[in-house]
């Protein structure tokens, strides 16, 4: 199950971060449409990358850490729904980090 939450974990901070910095230029273009030009290349392959590359895989691997953990449906939809609301991913992340470990992730062990 550590493998699996690690995996989360990682996919977690990459498509937060890419919501997040997606969501800040889209506000961004909205409170200046100045610099709509200079940064749209930037929301467009934010988004398509987001969208059709790392939200998927982040669907993938929630689902598998919902399955190695047991855990209900109701964790399922919180982790699917951070992938949409942006900043949500990380509270999801701290809150699982805190229920699964409470004293701290344990290292990883190479056999």
């Amino acid at each position: 199950m550590d493998a699996a939450f690690r995996r989360y974990r990682l996919m977690s901070f990459i498509t937060g971060t890419t919501l997040l910095s997606l969501f800040l230029t889209l506000a961004l273009h909205q409170w200046d449409l100045s610099l709509w030009k200079s940064i749209k290349p930037l929301v467009v392959v934010d988004g398509v990358v987001h969208g059709t590359i790392l939200y998927p895989i982040y669907l993938i691997l929630s689902f598998q850490f919902v399955l190695k953990a047991r855990l209900n449906l109701g964790y399922l939809l919180a982790m699917l729904l951070a992938g949409f609301v942006p900043g949500v991913a990380f509270g999801v992340e701290y809150y699982l980090a805190k229920k699964f470990y409470p004293q701290g992730i344990p290292p990883r062990v190479r056999a």
